[in-house]
């Protein structure tokens, strides 16, 4: 079967750096284009890639051997951009923050419904093999009812580049945050916008984006979630703890551990509303020894390149939906969820988003 040709906008650190550079190693794509604005840039892709090149994405439109554009331009260009691809009748795989708003995004599921082109966001931590075990782990029920979630994508650093800057639709939040914000609402499973409450500060930043961000989200009978995305935590951390009435698990870097027990292994309780004694009569600690079963996991040797194979599933995972028919399993609707909840989070924090502030003003 023919590959897939992909046309790729922007040769930035996502650009080269993700996109091309595995696209270039996988036989099911080949790039035919890219779109960049730097002549050093255009060039360099030109060489490595095989590939034409132009200044300009809207040349792109001329091209009839073109399947998949790849929208990987600045953050704030992500919507115009894709809009207008989609209208051209391309497929796009946009690159993440989606939007910053959720009615940009209804734009451009209707522009990819009128088109029936493929409207595609790159998520690509949901392919994180620690994450998708945990998710079989939590499907398959041994840890109970999930109670919470907590999620800490942390680390500490000073940063000046244009995506601290607002009306580059910058900050933690829209740079990392779409990332594990993505994981834990599938986790969760919240129908819609869930009560959300959120803080933001800018510390150490040179911009005026925030770069320290703390979120709280809760609906009645689904998990609550915290989640933190900080630039100002000296001891770095990427962890999950998630809390169940049977156990629980964690991942650490790339490991995931868990431990439950079984209701029907453990010591039949009942309810005692007298003060407790121990067998000499004196007064004691309600306690007990359960029967904990634990277990880890660890990835694949193939797959301990995270940043590298989540890329690689994520195509996988396109290759299918554009030649087989197989599902989409990021979904433009499932990111609406997401980018509402991040546009709550800066209406909250107006000392930082002042535009909020100046709308409720008026």
């Amino acid at each position: 079967m023919e590959p897939i040709r992909v046309a790729i906008i922007g040769q930035g650190r996502s650009g080269r750096d993700i996109h091309a550079s595995y696209l270039r190693t996988d036989d099911r794509y080949r790039i035919v284009a890219v779109a960049e604005l730097d002549e050093h840039r255009r060039t360099l892709a030109q060489q490595e890639f095989a590939c034409d090149g132009c200044d300009n994405y809207k040349k792109l439109f001329r091209r009839k051997d073109v399947d998949l554009i790849v929208n990987a331009s600045l953050s704030r260009d992500h919507v115009p951009i894709t809009l207008d691809c989609l209208r051209h009748g391309f497929n796009v795989l946009c690159d993440k923050p989606l939007a910053e708003n959720p009615k940009d995004v209804d734009k451009l599921i209707a522009a990819s419904e009128k088109s029936g082109k493929l409207l595609a966001i790159f998520q690509q931590s949901r392919f994180v093999p620690a994450y998708q075990q945990l998710r079989r782990i939590i499907d398959g029920g041994v840890l109970g009812r999930i109670v919470q979630i907590d999620v800490q994508v942390n680390g500490f650093a000073r940063r000046w580049d244009w995506q601290t800057l607002q009306e580059n639709m910058a900050g933690n939040l829209l740079n990392t945050g779409p990332h594990p914000l993505d994981q834990v609402l599938q986790l969760a499973k919240y129908d819609g916008v869930p009560e959300v409450w959120c803080h933001m500060d800018r510390v150490n930043t040179f911009g005026d984006a925030e770069d320290h961000v703390h979120l709280m989200m809760r609906q009645a009978g689904k998990p609550a979630v915290s989640m933190e995305v900080s630039s100002c935590c000296a001891y770095p951390a990427f962890n999950y703890n998630v809390y169940g009435s049977l156990g629980g698990a964690r991942i650490i870097g790339a490991k995931l551990e868990w431990k439950f027990f079984r209701p029907d292994e453990a010591a039949a309780q009942q309810l005692v509303r007298e003060p407790l004694s121990n067998q000499e009569k004196r007064p004691a600690y309600c306690s007990e020894q359960l029967p904990w079963h634990e277990e880890s996991w660890t990835p694949p040797a193939e797959d301990a390149e995270t940043f590298r194979v989540i890329s690689r599933y994520y195509y996988e995972m396109l290759y299918r939906f554009l030649r087989d028919g197989g599902p989409l399993e990021i979904t433009p609707q499932q990111v609406r969820q997401q980018v509402a909840i991040i546009q709550l989070c800066q209406k909250q924090n107006p000392h930082i988003y002042t535009r909020w502030a100046k709308k409720t003003k008026a």
